[in-house]
């Protein structure tokens, strides 16, 4: 196989021809580097390019799996991280511009989890202003590889980009309200929300800490397993991780789903929602009940209230995480960012509590709910992928970005872990997805689900065309 096809090759392929020394990290590389300097100058999804510091690292891999020494399924893989770990060896700028050429003290718990493990960090991804909705006004945004023209989500933008152009074999990304994802759904990604605290948030850039997620963007459930195992556990440095010992996640792939019970709650999958949406969803349903599965239907709690208290709640948490430089330095803000502070600090403490309270309420009925099954299936998004047209036609209607939260925030406030699936294309040659929720610290049976999806299915590794 010439350097030319690596690109696209599963992150599990390449590390087990690395581990049989049938391929040297140094040309994995070399491809990886040949293919961002054609591309990316085009797709925008590196924010900090590091090659010398990457050849270095394959450099050492290479010389470490000569000697026999294996540090498991990363080592030798060229990966990139979104924006916001911190990194101290490059600048880390959260999409601020104010922050651009701050370069942290220490590295993020989950950045050093990926060098422990061998990994090649070859890069920064860009990501929207301080991980809220928009690209501040002076940073170009990164293309959706489908599709230039239509939305690439947010905010791990540059992660959902890099990814499915193979401008990287896996990247981490976070989630607050779907940022995640989002960019998952858009590329045509396997992406994982963890449980809230099952990855470490030590060195990550806040938007909303009680909301935010750190998690594996990859191209396929098995590649984001195979992260998700690495930077997953236990952190001295961050009193609020989860201390449950961190499952082999690629040894029970193979487990498949015969007699999982997954909830489908028709009415919330369905009502307003995009006719493809829904049959691709419908269709899902098929192939895992073919797949052994258990379907029964359910009624998720209300969740309308909730979605009502995303913006005020994140806006609370982001005033906090940014008291160090707003308003002290505010006009180096973009005006979204700016505008979601000013709302935080304008929020009372009796209108904060009464989103907590209706927090509380949602994630006890949502935990009770799952005594009765092992998983919920339902869409990632409303509507197939949106033009920028149709994003600017929603100017900053808050209404419109409520409803595209549906399907994602609510478990951002419960904590529940996802994965996010490809799942057809629709009408207009751009990818859809699904999403499937389970119980706090279920990514095990997650990946299980995605992995047994993805054996029956061939949407995962559909690709955009080639620019």
């Amino acid at each position: 196989m010439s350097p030319e096809d690596l690109h696209y090759l599963p992150l599990l392929d390449v590390s087990e021809r690395m581990r049989r020394r049938e391929l040297s990290p140094v040309t994995l590389l070399a491809a990886t580097l040949d293919r961002i300097a054609r591309l990316d100058g085009a797709a925008r999804s590196y924010t900090t390019l590091l090659a010398d510091r990457a050849r270095a690292s394959a450099e050492r891999a290479a010389t470490e799996i000569a000697a026999g020494v294996w540090r498991g399924p990363l080592h030798g893989v060229p990966l990139a991280v979104k924006d916001l770990c911190a990194t101290s060896f490059a600048p880390t700028s959260g999409g601020m511009p104010l922050l651009r050429n701050s370069i942290p003290d220490h590295d993020a718990t989950v950045v050093q989890r990926l060098e422990d493990a061998g990994a090649v960090i070859i890069g920064k991804l860009k990501m929207t202003e301080g991980a809220y909705t928009s690209h501040h006004p002076d940073d170009p945004t990164p293309r959706n590889p489908w599709n230039p023209a239509h939305w690439v989500g947010s905010s791990s933008t540059g992660s959902g980009v890099a990814t499915a152009l193979g401008l990287c074999f896996g990247s981490l990304g976070s989630d607050t309200g779907g940022s995640i994802r989002f960019p998952s759904a858009t590329c045509s990604l396997t992406g994982i929300k963890p449980t809230w605290g099952r990855v470490s948030r030590h060195g990550i850039l806040p938007l909303a800490a009680s909301l935010d997620h750190v998690g594996p963007m990859a191209r396929s459930a098995a590649d984001a397993a195979a992260i998700l195992g690495v930077i997953a556990g236990a952190d001295p440095s961050d009193p609020t991780a989860i201390q449950d010992p961190v499952p082999d996640y690629l040894a029970e792939l193979g487990q498949g789903i015969r007699g999982v019970t997954i909830g489908v709650d028709r009415a919330y999958n369905g009502d307003g929602i995009d006719a493809e949406v829904t049959d691709a969803v419908h269709a899902a349903e098929e192939m895992l009940t073919a797949l052994g599965a258990r379907f029964r239907e359910v009624s998720l709690p209300p969740t309308d209230a909730l979605l009502r208290g995303w913006i005020p709640f994140c806006a609370v948490e982001t005033a906090i995480a940014h008291q160090a430089t707003y308003p002290l330095h505010a006009g180096a803000y973009g005006p979204d960012l700016a505008n979601l502070i000013e709302h935080g600090r304008r929020m009372t403490a009796v209108e904060f509590g009464a989103i907590m309270h209706e927090r509380l309420e949602f994630s006890g009925r949502l935990a009770a709910l799952f005594q009765d099954v092992d998983l919920l299936l339902m869409p990632t998004m409303p509507v197939p992928v949106p033009s920028l047209d149709r994003m600017a036609e929603y100017g900053q209607d808050d209404g419109v970005l409520l409803r595209m939260l549906r399907f994602t925030a609510p478990f951002n406030f419960a904590g529940n872990p996802t994965i996010t699936l490809p799942s057809g294309i629709d009408a207009a040659g751009l990818p859809l997805s699904l999403q499937l929720v389970g119980p706090h610290v279920s990514e095990a049976l997650l990946c299980r689900a995605g992995h047994a999806f993805q054996q029956r299915t061939d949407w995962h590794v559909r690709r955009p065309p080639e620019p």
